[in-house]
């Protein structure tokens, strides 16, 4: 199994930026691909973007592409979430997860909280 924490929330205001981190223990995080979502209140969890286990591919949302980037370092088990041109419709619970299958995702960390003002 793994686990996974993040880090790295925060308040911001609209046009700034924040990375998030995730660090994973247990097996190793270079083992699986990752990903990131988010869900804000009232609203269901979103879909932000992929990485696959040697980083050297990623995916994005249409909502964050251009404007986020993911990054990981496998001798760190750490993925990031580098965000850019943040937005009031950005605030939400940013959460990481393994890659379990095409499309699915599990091993969710606690997530953290990311909070833009405008």
């Amino acid at each position: 199994q793994v686990q996974l924490v993040e880090s790295g929330g925060g308040l911001v205001q609209a046009g700034g930026s924040l990375r998030l981190s995730c660090v994973a223990s247990g097996r190793t995080s270079s083992s699986y691909a990752m990903g990131w979502c988010r869900q804000a209140p009232g609203k269901e969890r979103e879909f932000i973007g992929y990485i696959s286990r040697s980083g050297g591919s990623t995916y994005y949302g249409d909502s964050v592409k251009g404007r986020f980037t993911i990054s990981r370092d496998n001798a760190k088990n750490t993925v990031y979430l580098q965000m850019n041109s943040l937005k009031t419709e950005d605030t939400a619970v940013y959460y990481c997860a393994v890659n379990v299958g095409p499309g699915e995702y599990g091993y969710w960390g606690q997530g953290t909280q990311v909070t833009v003002s405008s």
